[in-house]
């Protein structure tokens, strides 16, 4: 395949994704959910904190990316809701409701807000689909968007499990400094997605 003919079929599979039927998007919602599940069996504990180390963010970040932001928003409600009902499918093979109220709640309401702002942006700005662009767009998602809410809820989980509350910094060495250089990893990793997958006009 030459270069013309693989810009041509990538242009072509983006669209008849954005023309497909809602049956089959809301499928591929449910596909990216299951991904987002396996993906978080992928985990590291760490010491110091109850918020683990897994790749689930990857697949939060590749859902708005290639489902855009309707259906990337609905495969990680879909994730959750799942996971609250009846598949043990949080990190470490957990689920229900005691894990969404948990410490790492926040960053599940962050997984919906950043796949929304993910596909949002991939969708309107077809510009911004090369490397350089969706690196800062994903950044952002993944550093404001999953940790801002993420952060706020191990905050408030710890002040009433533990009746303290926590220092900026204590906060930040439990919910954000471990996770820096791996989510640098995934950014770029989705972003080079984007440059290879999606078409730029």
């Amino acid at each position: 395949m030459n270069i013309e003919n693989y810009y041509v079929a990538r242009k072509d599979i983006f669209e008849r994704f954005q023309e497909s039927s809602t049956a089959t998007k809301v499928v591929f919602s449910f596909i990216m959910a299951c991904i987002t599940g396996l993906m978080a069996q992928i985990i590291i504990p760490l010491p110091w904190t109850p918020v683990p180390i897994t790749a689930q963010t990857f697949a939060v970040l590749c859902s708005g990316l290639f489902l855009g932001k309707k259906y990337g928003c609905l495969s990680q409600i879909i994730y959750i809701v799942l996971g609250i009902a009846f598949v043990p499918w949080f990190g470490g093979m957990t689920g229900g409701l005691d894990v969404v109220l948990g410490s790492t709640g926040g960053y599940f309401v962050g997984f919906i807000i950043a796949s929304y702002f993910i596909g949002y942006i991939t969708e309107n700005y077809a510009k911004a689909r090369n490397f350089t662009r969706m690196f800062a767009v994903i950044g952002v998602a993944n550093f404001a968007l999953i940790y801002i809410p993420g952060l706020l809820g191990l905050a408030l989980w710890f002040y009433l499990t533990q009746g303290a509350v926590l220092g900026i910094v204590d906060l930040l060495l439990m919910g954000l400094v471990p996770f820096i250089f791996g989510d640098l990893v995934k950014i770029a990793a989705v972003s080079g997605l984007s440059k290879v997958c999606l078409p730029k006009e």
